[in-house]
């Protein structure tokens, strides 16, 4: 084995891709920003008591675990910077009102959530606090869709669902404990005839409401034939206007398509939840939705909504159109030539220096053009027309 070889779903991001992603974090960071969002920087690593507080056996089991030198406790390396950005609203910034945080920082899996994904990501996401009304959500959509577009994302659709159908489906029906979780990998699986054994001894309009569940997907339209299928139950009513007042204020130009079904991060979430997709990508860009109980765990239950996505991904599967060429500078000690460098590379353009002795790799750099002094001996860039 070479001691080169990196771990599996493990990668190097070579130059292009690499700049790629760090422009990206750069503006929409920037785009944050100019919506009210605050930057925090959690650390990579923490005590698993506070890391895992709250987020539930899903996350637990992609967290890498380690011991503490020094203290003797269990640590993990983050796989998800959301619940310690919960932490930092509930516990050190303890505002009252309205909080805005953003963040962009690596995240590591113990398993690649599907075939070929890297297990390391660049997280960048948003999340608001403190607005329980469904206002808070549509802005968050709204972020996360303009966050894609200027990522250079076109044809994007979102997906919408509610766990609050579901969850409001189980208040009814008294489903023991046991039977909840096959119930839901069910659901997810839209396993409508495992569905129907596993609620075979509920009542019949019941059993008719869990096995409808995984055929309301669709459009606006299915909100109407929810509301005939499903029973009148509070949570049940909750969830249906709150996805009917999130999607009448949805952009125009978006592709909606509703899921009653979806109970993407249902351990996690409390309320909506949404993903991104482009038609050129089978896997969602950005996912995100609301989890008002996380702040429990740290003390203060703050309402919450929030996205994230990978840049590592952004970066890889969406490259950009032009990339910026440099200009080759000659091994020259001439204090004009000094100064156009200076110049340019102010002006933005990149700039080599040709060191001596390296002419046959000229081709390498992939340079465009080359500075050359004219008979006034100023110095101009000229289009390369050799090696």
């Amino acid at each position: 084995m070479y001691n080169w070889i990196l771990p599996e779903y493990i990668e190097d991001l070579l130059p292009e891709t690499a700049l790629r992603m760090e422009n990206l974090r750069h503006a929409l960071l920037d785009l944050f920003r100019t919506h009210g969002y605050e930057i925090v920087a959690p650390p990579l690593l923490e005590y698993l008591d506070s890391l895992l507080t709250g987020t539930g056996s899903d996350l637990d089991l992609q967290t890498f675990k380690l011991v503490d030198q020094l203290s003797g406790k269990s640590m993990g390396l983050r796989a998800d910077i959301t619940p310690q950005t919960a932490r930092i609203d509930a516990h050190l910034l303890k505002r009252e009102g309205i909080t805005r945080l953003c963040y962009a920082g690596t995240v590591v899996h113990t398993l690649p959530t599907r075939n070929y994904r890297s297990r390391e990501l660049m997280q960048l996401g948003a999340e608001l606090y403190g607005h329980t009304g469904y206002e808070a959500d549509v802005e968050i959509q709204k972020l996360m869709l303009d966050a894609l577009k200027l990522a250079g994302v076109s044809d994007l659709y979102l997906d919408i669902g509610h766990v609050g159908v579901f969850r409001g489906l189980l208040n009814c029906a008294s489903i023991p404990a046991d039977r909840i979780n096959p119930l839901f990998v069910a659901m997810q699986a839209k396993d409508i005839r495992s569905i129907q054994q596993l609620t075979a001894q509920l009542p019949a309009d019941l059993q008719t409401a869990f096995c409808a569940l995984p055929t309301l997907y669709g459009g606006k339209e299915v909100l109407e034939r929810a509301a005939k299928i499903l029973p009148k139950q509070t949570e049940i009513t909750l969830a249906l206007d709150s996805l009917r007042a999130i999607i009448d204020e949805t952009q125009p130009g978006i592709v909606l398509n509703l899921d009653l079904a979806e109970l993407r991060g249902y351990h996690y979430h409390s309320g909506v939840v949404f993903a991104a997709y482009t038609r050129h990508h089978p896997a969602p860009l950005a996912a995100g939705g609301r989890y008002d109980n996380i702040g429990q765990s740290f003390g203060r239950a703050r309402p919450a909504t929030g996205f994230s996505l990978d840049l590592r991904e952004l970066a890889s599967q969406f490259p950009s159109q032009s990339k910026q060429k440099p200009i080759l500078a000659p091994y020259v000690k001439d204090t004009r030539l000094t100064a156009k460098i200076e110049e340019l590379r102010l002006a933005g353009q990149i700039v080599l220096i040709d060191l001596p002795g390296h002419r046959a790799q000229h081709h390498e750099y992939g340079c465009a053009s080359m500075l050359e002094q004219n008979t006034e001996g100023e110095w101009h860039p000229v289009l390369k027309t050799h090696s």
